[in-house]
């Protein structure tokens, strides 16, 4: 189990930079990596990494009061901000809130999808048809062990064609046309675009029509610049417009996207409530968003610039809570709130699941061709365990496509694993 963490001291790395002129608090916060804060309330302005914030229990209970109350459209930004920082006999409250809150929209399922996940160069290296396995090999196999879904991420070499993007899409349709293409995050769209000499919107126009269905909204991490630049170690090469702006071209080309949040490194809670609320406005705009997923910040996700400092992980409270609030500020915006599985512990995904969220995401199949060609190799989920998972919370299993729509019988994985 993740274990629970308070302030503490962390050694400054002369391998942390900042650039000039950046918010002056996170700046000491990264160099110091000491708490900076006036007192709990929308006004902290950094924590030291993943450090846990807890809130007074009258302010929690006040608080809870109101959302069982009144409801969540109710809650103000600094109500959302106590329940952030709930514990003991609050956040389990918050928690069964949250968990009938999800059962009122999702019933009692738990939903997974079939996917494979491959990563950009192992595709851009298989454009030369020369290179076994080859991508329709690669794909072909996925199909034929029931994937509904490749999802493909990751930046394209440099040295690979400038329409590679394109031609990776065109490949994997021409391979298998029933399956659902999910790929390219914000920032490897708009390297595309740059690389063909279009506009994001012409780009992602050509990629739907080439078969892309959907992309990830992943990149998020939080949407506040200066947190962003922190992280960065100088200026993020990716700014909060920018990904706003590249979400909202790809929902209004056709295509649909998840939204993603990173968590438990130097943000606030305020700034959390904040990165939530500018998520469910761009739904109200757009509608594009098929789910929420919150991410932890773990070794695997944690930005150069600040590893030096990504001594501890969040722990299970914070990762409760966060969850719950998610399920509860996104109510009437987003139906699903997915469990990033690969970056949590059993025990924990099991509370999530137990607490607001209602999908277990992929299976991530790795296939006999080549298992490692995906960014999260070795994580594999079978359907004996989803229908084990399911049963442990009283839900029925329930394979769905991308978009959360039923899948046929005949698409149902023909390896469940053992």
């Amino acid at each position: 189990m993740i274990g629970e963490f308070g302030d503490g001291g962390l050694t400054p790395s002369p391998a942390v930079t900042v650039a000039e002129g950046m918010w002056f608090a996170l700046v000491t916060v990264v160099r110091t990596s000491r708490w900076t804060r006036i007192d709990y309330s929308r006004d902290m302005i950094s924590r030291s990494w993943a450090a846990d914030v807890t809130a007074p229990v009258t302010t929690v209970r006040e608080a809870l009061d109101r959302l069982r109350v009144q409801g969540s459209s109710a809650l103000a930004d600094d109500d959302w901000v106590a329940l952030l920082g709930s514990q003991g006999d609050e956040l389990d409250e918050l928690a069964h809130l949250a968990d009938r809150a999800r059962a009122q929209v999702t019933g009692e399922t738990l939903t997974y999808v079939v996917n494979r996940n491959l990563d950009t160069p192992v595709l851009a290296a298989r454009l030369d048809a020369g290179v076994r396995p080859g991508i329709d090999e690669l794909v072909a196999e996925a199909d034929a062990l029931g994937a509904t879904e490749i999802c493909v991420q990751g930046p394209l070499p440099d040295d690979a064609p400038a329409d590679g993007h394109l031609r990776i899409i065109e490949a994997i349709a021409a391979a298998a046309p029933r399956i659902h293409i999910h790929a390219y995050r914000p920032a490897e769209i708009r390297d595309a675009a740059a690389r063909q000499g279009r506009t994001v919107e012409q780009f992602l126009t050509a990629a739907r029509a080439a078969g892309l269905a959907s992309v990830p909204g992943t990149a998020a991490q939080i949407l506040d610049d200066d947190l962003r630049d922190v992280l960065a170690g100088g200026r993020a090469a990716l700014t909060s417009a920018e990904w706003i702006e590249t979400i909202e071209t790809a929902h209004r080309v056709g295509l649909t996207s998840t939204a993603t949040m990173v968590y438990g490194h130097l943000e606030t809670p305020a700034q959390v409530v904040a990165h939530l609320r500018t998520l469910v406005d761009i739904q109200s705009r757009t509608g594009g968003f098929t789910e929420l997923i919150l991410m932890p910040m773990v070794e695997t996700n944690t930005p150069p610039a600040v590893a030096p400092l990504a001594k501890r992980r969040p722990g299970v409270r914070e990762t409760r809570a966060v969850h719950a609030v998610a399920r509860l500020l996104t109510a009437g915006s987003f139906d699903h709130l997915q469990v990033a599985w690969t970056k949590i512990d059993p025990a924990t995904a099991r509370a999530v699941l137990a607490g607001g969220a209602d999908d277990i995401g992929g299976l991530l199949l790795d296939g006999d061709l080549m298992p490692a060609a995906g960014v999260e190799a070795g994580y594999v989920l079978t359907v004996a365990d989803i229908a084990a998972i399911a049963a442990d919370l009283g839900r029925a299993p329930a394979q769905r496509t991308t978009r959360y729509e039923p899948v046929d019988d005949h698409r149902s994985p023909v390896r469940t694993g053992s």
